[in-house]
Parts: structure tokens; sequence; C-alpha cells
């Protein structure tokens, strides 16, 4: 896609020299500058009237454009024209700038003099943010289908009871029903998704902890494309880097995930952590995985209780899915239902580690047989969840050989 950016510079030195600079810059194609702050709305506002689709993707914004400051300009065209990213160019980048300059609702903060290296980065992180916004808008080529990227975290209530396996699943069937499909592993010290899809990759979500500005580049850079279709973002291999995630890199690597794809499956795990509960919060609907037995139901209600504390999600928000379910089990779900205090999913998950045990030794959760009753539980429960697109429904229920990822060891699951 080709990124279209606008320039909005007062002085003509400095539009040629952005200009020069901005030619140079691949799959882009910059409009003549404007030289004042008015000129700007009024082609912006033109634009608009038409088409958002037609908006420039990136604005850039000298310090010294005028008759309006730049910093008051920047926050009239994130009001006013919310599917554009606005990047200042300015020679002063200490800390209370950039924060006055995010506040306003820049997208990005480029110093001067200028370098390529840096106006690339800026440019491109705005224009995926634009990108995202367009698509969430239903504006566009590539417009999502719907409100935009949804995401569901999987949480365990304990170690054991199937989290990484039903997350899988769950990313298998959305993709298999032609939806752009990401499953993350956030299992930070233990995260065995790999394992599951027989997949080894160097990158890993660690690697873009340290990104302030992730651009579709460095995203794809970092995911492992499978061939079920499936988008892998892994645990990292070495379990102390797992402590370089946090909160706030959760949130920005969400972000770029959601504006990226239709489906964004993570699997927490069961150990609560800064950066699996950044995601839990953030999620549009969080899972609680559960076994129908006294430890695993007591874990659960543990769990939510410890959301609840910290205020991270609240009963009501939560879904709790039962695993291993069987007739004769004296704790069912509407018992589950009301210990935990949670919605609780229509499909319960029945019991049939048989049906599971060749796929996981193997490594290969894709290969799981579609006529199984479990693998088939897992895929109702992702329309349940509303993961499934529409070209999905029944049909890709019975369709083999297409699969996902994740989550530890052996586990002696559903």
């Amino acid at each position: 896609m080709v990124t279209r950016i606008l320039p909005a510079v007062g002085d003509a030195d400095a539009a040629r020299s952005v200009t020069a600079l901005l030619g140079q810059l691949p799959g882009t194609e910059p409009a003549p500058p404007v030289g004042d702050s008015t000129s700007l709305l009024d082609v912006l506002a033109a634009t608009a009237a038409e088409s958002v689709a037609d908006l420039p993707e990136v604005v850039l914004v000298h310090e010294r454009i005028g008759p309006a400051p730049a910093l008051e300009l920047i926050r009239e065209v994130a009001l006013r024209f919310p599917a554009v990213g606005v990047v200042l160019v300015t020679s002063d980048t200490t800390p209370g700038l950039y924060s006055a300059a995010m506040d306003a609702g820049a997208r990005g903060v480029v110093g001067l003099p200028l370098s390529y290296d840096e106006l690339a980065a800026r440019v491109g992180a705005a224009a995926q943010w634009a990108a995202g916004v367009r698509r969430h808008l239903g504006a566009g080529p590539d417009a999502l289908a719907g409100p935009g990227g949804t995401v569901v975290t999987v949480t365990g209530a304990k170690g054991g009871v199937g989290t990484t396996v039903l997350a899988v699943q769950l990313a298998l069937a959305a993709c298999a029903s032609g939806r752009a499909t990401a499953l993350v592993d956030m299992n930070l010290q233990a995260g065995d998704v790999g394992s599951y899809l027989d997949v080894q990759f160097r990158r890993s979500i660690a690697d873009l902890a340290g990104i302030s500005d992730i651009s579709p580049r460095v995203l794809q850079d970092a995911v492992y494309s499978h061939a079920t279709g499936v988008a892998l973002l892994l645990a990292p291999a070495e379990g102390e880097r797992g402590e370089e995630v946090d909160d706030r890199a959760v949130r920005q690597i969400v972000g770029a995930l959601r504006s990226r794809y239709e489906v964004v499956v993570i699997d927490c795990g069961t150990q609560m952590n800064a950066a699996n509960a950044a995601a839990v919060e953030t999620a549009d609907t969080a899972v609680l995985v559960t076994t129908p037995d006294v430890v695993a139901v007591r874990a659960a209600k543990r769990m939510i209780r410890l959301w609840d504390r910290l205020q991270i999600r609240k009963a009501e928000e939560t879904l709790t899915v039962v695993n291993r379910h069987t007739r004769s089990a004296e704790i069912h779900p509407q018992l589950i239902a009301q210990i935990v205090r949670t919605r609780i999913a229509r499909t319960a998950v029945p019991a049939n580690f048989r049906e599971l045990q060749g796929a996981v030794d193997s490594g290969r959760m894709q290969d799981l047989d579609s006529r199984g009753a479990v693998r088939q539980a897992m895929w109702a429960l992702a329309g349940e969840l509303g993961l499934v697109g529409a070209a999905g429904g029944a049909d890709t229920a019975g369709r083999t050989g297409r699969g996902r990822r994740r989550r530890g060891g052996v586990e002696r699951h559903s």
C-alpha cells in the first residue's frame, strides 16, 4: 500500500528539505507542501468531504507552521480527521515537548535536522496507525468487516487444564473461516505454542518489547507465518527474557496486532504478571478455562477474585469455559457458574485425551481429527465467541489439515 503524506511547512527552505527527504522513502507518495495551518485544514476538509479513504495517511506538521501554533493545529487535525496520523517536525525533542505533542494527538515526533531513518520510522508508524483506524471505520479497500480486530485472551485457572490447546484451536477455527488470525504466546516463561505446532523460530514477543513504534515491517519480522495461515508470535525460548515484556509493551503489541489482524487469540497461561494482566484488561473477550474438579474450580474462583482486586476484569465480563466435561461429573457447568459467578460458555469441551494424544505428541495440532468431539466442541466455541467469519459456519468444523499452535509440554488435556 502506498502511504500518502501531506507536509505542512511554512518556511520555503524547510519545505524543500522535507519534500526531498520524503521523496526518498520507499512506498510513499508525498503531496506538494501546504504553507499554513488554514490551507492544511481546508485541504483535509475538502478531501474528507469526498471520502475518508482519500485523506492522506500521514500529515507532517513543521514547528514553524502558522498562523495557528503547531500543537493547536495538531489538536485540530486529530479531532476533525481521526483517520490521519500526524507527525510533528521540531528541533525541540525534550520529554516535555514530546509529552505535549502526544497529548495534542500526534502519532510521533521527528527531530531537526531530519534523518532518513527517524523520518521513515515515524512516518511508517503513523501510517500503520492510520490504516488501522480506517479498517475499524470501514474505510478503504482493506477495510475489515465489523468493528475491527477482535482480541480474545485465554487464561487457565491452573496449570494443565488445557489452556494452550484451546487457544490453538480457536485460532485455527478463525483462520479456517477466512479471517486473518494471529496467535500470541503470552506464557512468557513456559510457552509451548511452538511445540504444539512443531515450530522453531528465532524471533519472539520479547523482540518487540523495546521498540517504541512497531511498524508493519517490524511486526512482520517478529511473526512466524505458519502453513495453516495463522500468524504466530511466540514466547521467548529463554524464559528470563519474558521479564523484558511489560504492560506498556503488551498494550502496544496488542494494538499493532489488532490493527493488522481480524482475530487475535492470546494464550495467557496460568501465572498472572503485568504483561498478561494488561492483555486480559484490554481484550474484547476474556476466557477463563477450568476443568470440572474441586481444585480447578477453586483456582478459577481465586483467579476471578484476583482480577477483581487488581481491577483487571470484572466477573460478569469474563466467560468461563469448562474443559474435559463428562455427563457423569458431579461438578457441572451450572454449579461452576454459581461458584465463580461468571458467565459460562454454552459449549463445554468433552473429555477425550485419546483423541488429542497423536496430534499433541507429534506437535501437529492442525491435524486433529475434524470428526472428533473435542475438536468439534472447540470450533463450536469459536463460533460462540464470534471468531468464525460468515463464510465459516458449520462447514469449517468439517475441514481437516488447517491448524494452529501453542502451549505447554504434553498437557493432560481435554
